[in-house]
């Protein structure tokens, strides 16, 4: 058995070249909200939901991106809506957001 049902990465990187980021698109005040939302709703702990932070996920050019473990579904989003619908839908009912998933 996991210790967590789900365990989720946001991507936190910020690049200092001028390549695109994550950082640059909101994913750290999102990765935050994402934090409180599921504790709001209850789903947070062992057992259930651990939302984290992570550096480069490699995939900054189509971010920003969060990927949800075991089922390594990745994901993007633009907003607290985006973020609501994968937490709500996939983390609490089960049913993964094929329209944010990366492939």
């Amino acid at each position: 058995m996991n210790f967590y049902a789900h365990h989720v990465f946001f991507c936190l990187n910020k690049r200092d070249d001028g390549r695109e980021c994550c950082a640059d698109r909101q994913s750290q005040r999102l990765q935050e909200y994402a934090k409180k939302r599921v504790k709001e709703l209850g789903l947070a702990g062992a057992g259930r939901v651990r939302i984290n932070k992570a550096g480069c996920l490699d995939r900054c050019s189509l971010g920003p991106v969060l990927v949800v473990y075991p089922e390594a579904i990745w994901y993007t989003f633009v907003d607290e809506a985006d973020v609501d619908e994968i937490v709500e839908s996939h983390l609490r009912d089960g049913k993964p957001v094929t329209r944010l998933m990366l492939e």
